[in-house]
């Protein structure tokens, strides 16, 4: 049976008392990393249900990550997708989101416990179908985290009609997520599938940020550094993207992309796998 993601496919389904929120963790070779993001996400103020997409783990990552839901007393259903890539595995598990929200989170972020809070917030504002969270290392404090905020914040009032956020953290109003293709392969398979999906979701209302709205990448996440777009296309996307973002997407940088062979299904195995010591820090006093 062909399933049309264009569409809500549970409008036929009565509303019944349950979470609004999905939260959706695509993941491959993430061991380490997952118990503490599911640890930080076990601790949100409102109810979700998770939903984590083993993308072909080589190692344990996905009996790891069930066992933590299960320490935690979790609503979650855990998938498999062979298709390699993390469009598909993003892909596979919209499919089975229920709810009225949804977030993409990473494996190796970690999430303050009014994550879904702040970001329901933002989305319950008329007209908003997305809201997008910035980044802040475990170690900022209270004045990091502010300062971190003043000048994102900033940057999205220099230019409202981009996406800031980035992979693990953006949620989305699902219907908008789907009214607008969800996540596609034969559409979009290369890394920034985050801004590419954005900015498709963007076309249907406004995407919000606050201050209250943040994560804490792992340290692999900081080292690693933004992957996939040059500063001059960085740069470009700002300049186009009120305008032109369609060009710039489906005519400049996936071109560009595929010259550098940064598909969907490049690795984001970490490169040590026996970093000692906890991927973040909890930020509980962080508010």
């Amino acid at each position: 049976m062909f399933l049309d993601l264009s569409k809500d496919a549970f409008d036929h389904v009565p509303k019944i008392s349950g979470p609004d929120w999905t939260v959706l963790i695509p993941f491959f070779n993430q061991r380490e990393h997952l118990p503490d993001t599911i640890e930080s996400l076990a601790r949100q103020a409102t109810r979700f249900t998770l939903v984590l997409v083993d993308n072909g783990s080589t190692d344990d990552s996905a009996a790891v990550a069930e066992a933590a839901c299960r320490a935690h007393r979790l609503d979650y259903m855990l998938l498999t997708e062979r298709m390699p890539g993390k469009v598909a595995a993003l892909r596979a598990g919209l499919a089975w989101v229920r709810t009225r929200w949804v977030a993409m989170c990473e494996a190796n972020i970690g999430y303050p416990s009014h994550y879904l809070e702040a970001a329901e917030a933002i989305l319950s504002q008329p007209g908003h179908v997305a809201a997008g969270a910035y980044f802040i290392a475990p170690e900022a404090g209270e004045a990091g985290r502010l300062l971190a905020a003043r000048r994102f914040l900033a940057a999205v009032r220099l230019l409202p009609r981009q996406c800031h956020a980035g992979n693990g953290g953006m949620t989305f109003c699902t219907r908008s997520l789907r009214a607008a293709g969800g996540f596609d392969a034969a559409r979009w398979n290369f890394v920034l599938e985050d801004r590419e999906v954005a900015h498709r979701v963007m076309r249907k209302g406004r995407m919000g940020y606050s201050d209250a709205l943040w994560c804490t990448p792992s340290r692999y996440e900081r080292e690693r550094g933004p992957a996939g777009w040059t500063p001059f296309e960085r740069l470009l996307y700002s300049a186009t993207a009120p305008i032109a973002a369609d060009w710039f997407f489906y005519k400049f940088l996936a071109r560009r992309l595929q010259r550098r062979r940064l598909l969907s299904d490049r690795s984001c195995e970490r490169p040590n796998q026996h970093l000692e010591g906890p991927a973040f820090a909890p930020s509980r006093s962080l508010r």
